[in-house]
């Protein structure tokens, strides 16, 4: 279902969605390393994310579990397990990704998925010593953070539930997959942003933490894209020259085609995001992404 046949079908605001984990299966068995025909460096580019993801996310969840005894309010607890079950599903189906296709293209991640581990898990973890008080402001700060990155994960959804993957031949199970993750995150937009306003509330905290959130996105992606471009063969030979030229023309020839996002729209919602009365719902369209769910062949094939 394109973008623009999922809009038509929806001519209503769904109201409050009631969040919750979907089950889901993706069949990668025939996928190539570059599952957008003809844009390689857009393939491989978005492909990190099966990297990055799943350790992020179950940082994420074990964050929100340990805050959601805190949270006296039931609405936004419930959104909080509503969360934290989606993301859980998304970490499990990036993995299943990394083992089941990855490493059967000739790429081996264990090095980048060992650096993952460590800067989630032990970098990002919770304090194990402090005082009560000092423990709870730093799983504030990993909160704003989170909130931070999900701002990211929005606006990168939104863009897969519009883009052109499908009308470039992109592999449709690759493209459902990426796409059912985006509509999710769509979905569940708001949640992280309102866990860490429940604490503290306060456009300093918000752009500290995007101050560190961009520079740490991008380092991670960026090494991730290095990674996957080492042994692609079709890369890993050439020059640096050559492959600054790639990367450059592919950026600029992807972004007009509508396969990969524009920086351009990335720097203004970043820009946004500091702007007083900035809302998480102000970005994507809950109705198109709750539609895209319900259609999801991923979704189907599991139930």
């Amino acid at each position: 279902m394109t973008a623009e046949a999922t809009r038509s079908t929806v001519e209503t605001d769904p109201g409050k969605i009631e969040l919750h984990a979907r089950n889901v299966a993706f069949d990668l068995s025939n996928t190539p390393l570059h599952w957008i025909p003809d844009h390689p460096m857009s393939s491989n580019f978005i492909t990190v994310l099966n990297l990055l993801l799943p350790e992020g996310e179950r940082w994420f969840v074990e964050t929100f579990n340990e805050a959601l005894p805190l949270i006296k309010d039931e609405e936004l607890a419930a959104d909080m397990r509503g969360f934290v079950g989606q993301e859980a599903m998304h970490a499990e189906v990036h993995d299943r990704a990394v083992e089941e296709w990855l490493r059967g293209q000739g790429v081996d991640p264990t090095g980048y998925l060992k650096q993952m581990e460590w800067i989630f898990r032990s970098v990002l973890g919770p304090r194990e010593s402090g005082s009560p008080t000092q423990k709870q402001k730093h799983l504030i700060e990993r909160l704003w953070l989170i909130a931070a990155i999900e701002h990211y994960t929005a606006i990168l959804g939104d863009f897969a539930l519009n883009c052109t993957w499908k009308e470039n031949g992109a592999d449709p199970n690759m493209a459902d997959m990426f796409t059912w993750h985006g509509a999710e995150e769509v979905e569940h937009r708001a949640v992280a942003h309102d866990a860490a306003a429940y604490f503290a509330d306060s456009p300093l905290r918000r752009a500290r933490a995007m101050s560190l959130a961009l520079p740490f996105l991008l380092w991670l992606l960026a090494r991730g894209f290095r990674f996957i471009n080492s042994q692609d063969p079709s890369v890993a030979d050439k020059s640096v020259v050559e492959k600054g030229t790639l990367y450059v023309t592919s950026y600029f020839r992807d972004s007009r085609a509508g396969v990969f996002p524009k920086l351009s729209k990335l720097v203004t919602a970043t820009v946004g995001y500091f702007k007083p009365g900035f809302s998480p719902s102000d970005i994507g369209d809950t109705a198109q992404a709750v539609a895209f769910l319900a259609a999801s062949p991923g979704a189907r094939r599991a139930a």
